[in-house]
């Protein structure tokens, strides 16, 4: 299978206006990002609608490919930078502009799912453990799935979630 990583990435964030640009340990969280996937994946491209992006991306090398303003999420993006892309891709994976820890172990979770040919869409997860503090599953910022007993997702949010079938620890 031929896998393209796509890396949706705009300047315009509420949370965070200018964090693909901003500086980690000497490179851009963009830059960042993009070799993690790079080294993983058959091709990659950042999509973005931001010249200063574009610029950034070309000045180490990368591949972008310039998207719509209007766009309401980073799917929507890929979507647009995949068929300006074009090629004979297998799969398309969408990584977040804002995860330079993004590791190559995780990624090629991710390419793993598609050895089952029933696998039509994946995403990476990771339980939240009785350790943590609340305040990590209250984080907004981090987005919460309920899964079934095939480990399918059922629902996502970024508020807590309260199932009655949820095990562990009680919330509320």
């Amino acid at each position: 299978m031929k896998f393209l990583g796509i890396i949706p990435a705009r300047y315009a964030s509420t949370r965070f206006p200018g964090k693909p640009l901003a500086l980690l340990g000497g490179k851009t969280v963009i830059q960042r990002v993009y070799e993690q996937v790079a080294g993983v994946l058959d091709d990659a491209y950042v999509a973005t609608d931001d010249e200063r992006i574009e610029t950034a991306v070309k000045a180490f090398g990368g591949k972008v490919v310039m998207t719509s303003v209007d766009h309401k999420s980073g799917t929507d993006r890929c979507y647009e930078a995949c068929c300006k892309i074009g090629g004979d891709f297998d799969v398309v994976v969408n990584i977040q502009g804002d995860e330079p820890f993004i590791t190559h172990s995780q990624l090629q979770a991710v390419r793993a799912c598609f050895d089952d040919p029933t696998t039509q869409i994946a995403t990476l997860v990771k339980p939240f453990t009785a350790d943590e503090p609340f305040a990590a599953l209250e984080n907004v910022n981090s987005p919460k799935v309920v899964l079934n007993a095939n480990r399918n997702a059922l629902y996502f949010s970024r508020s807590i979630i309260r199932t009655s079938a949820m095990p562990g620890r009680k919330i509320g």
